[in-house]
């Protein structure tokens, strides 16, 4: 058994999922891989996912460890970026073969 933040998982590869699977979190993921973002900024990007399941995702990966929410006080309104920690950038490899994976996968013309 494998245990992350709590919960035990019974192999290495859905320790890996249970933190990065999902619809959201890998896009979530994918956007963050290159560039800080704010909220909307990445709800342009994703334009359908709800407000409530982006909030979620964003928190469960914060919770994690893999992102970090940056709040910006100084002045109203207020600002928060989203970007990956240390830890969240050991996953862009990755993130990166999932995303050529699919690329391919979508140039190839299933029967």
């Amino acid at each position: 058994m494998y245990n992350f933040s709590g919960k035990e998982y019974p192999c290495c590869s859905s320790l890996t999922m249970g933190i990065i699977g999902g619809k959201w979190k890998t896009p979530i993921l994918y956007y963050l891989m290159n560039e800080t973002l704010r909220y909307n900024e990445l709800r342009k990007k994703m334009p359908t996912v709800t407000e409530r399941t982006l909030s979620l995702q964003l928190k469960s990966l914060t919770d994690d460890g893999i992102i970090k929410r940056k709040v910006y006080y100084s002045k109203p309104p207020l600002k928060v970026e989203y970007s990956l920690t240390d830890f969240g950038k050991t996953l862009l490899p990755v993130i990166q073969h999932i995303a050529d994976w699919g690329a391919v996968v979508s140039e190839r013309k299933i029967k």
